[in-house]
C-alpha cells in the first residue's frame, strides 16, 4: 500500500513540475498561460514538483503569491507527514 502511495505521489509531483516548465515556456513565447490558481492548486498536490519547477525554470520566483505560498505549503505538508507518521 505504501509503495502505491509513493508512486502516485512521485507521478503527481512530476506532473506539477512539468506544468511549471510548460508555463515558463509559454511565458517566454507569449502564448496562452496556465492560470496561477491551477499552478498553486498543483502545488498543494505536488509541492516538491512545484518547488523544483519554480527554481529550476526560474519561474514565479519573484511573485510573493508563489515565493511565500509554495514554501509554506511545503512546511505544512512536511509537518503533517511527521505528525501522521508519529501516530
Amino acid at each position: 500500500m505504501e509503495y502505491i502511495f509513493l508512486v502516485v505521489y512521485f507521478v503527481v509531483n512530476l506532473i506539477v513540475f512539468v506544468m511549471y516548465g510548460i508555463d515558463k515556456f509559454k511565458a517566454k513565447n507569449k502564448m496562452w498561460r496556465i492560470p496561477e490558481a491551477t499552478l498553486l492548486g498543483g502545488a498543494v498536490l505536488g509541492v516538491f514538483g512545484a518547488l523544483a519547477g519554480m527554481y529550476l525554470f526560474r519561474h514565479k520566483t519573484k511573485k510573493p503569491k508563489f515565493f511565500i505560498t509554495v514554501p509554506a505549503i511545503a512546511i505544512i505538508e512536511i509537518g503533517l507527514f511527521i505528525w501522521f507518521c508519529g501516530m
